[in-house]
């Protein structure tokens, strides 16, 4: 059996409050990632994201938060780990570092959840970094999958 662990890192040129406060509060993160969350990441908490383009949602159980270097949860069915690391690379950049482990299944759909893994977060990773550096949302992840959205 396989156990891969998808990585995925990129520098956003702001401060590491502001990065990870994106990840924490749904009025950021909406602008390049879901489109609706159930509340903010605190501490225990468990939110549902939503993707309304797709008409698709994940509950996300928060494990842990270290204020303002890392982010841990799980979610997903079947669930897997979700951590970001974030560290300061002065007073105007942040690296920000997302690891997805735990995917479940027979080889050949641990792959496919790796691969989809690591190409969604490096979507999200790059849909931040032009909210948050350039204030445009560019709609990356509703723009990658066009065939497999809803009708209104």
């Amino acid at each position: 059996m396989i156990n891969p662990t998808v990585q995925t890192q990129m520098v956003v040129r702001r401060p590491v409050d502001e990065v990870f406060n994106a990840f924490v509060d749904p009025a950021i993160t909406t602008r390049f990632w879901f489109t609706r969350s159930s509340g903010k990441l605190e501490p225990g908490a468990k939110v549902t994201w939503e993707w309304e383009m797709y008409g698709v949602s994940a509950v996300v159980q928060v494990k842990e938060i270290e204020q303002p270097s890392r982010i841990l949860i799980e979610w997903d069915e079947p669930a897997t780990t979700v951590e970001w690391r974030f560290t300061s690379l002065g007073a105007e950049s942040t690296l920000v570092q997302i690891a997805n482990t735990g995917f479940q299944g027979t080889t050949e759909e641990i792959v496919g959840m790796a691969l989809d893994s690591m190409g969604g977060f490096s979507l999200v990773l790059a849909g931040l970094k032009a909210w948050l550096e350039h204030g445009i949302a560019l709609d990356l992840v509703a723009d990658r999958d066009p065939e497999h959205h809803v009708p209104d």
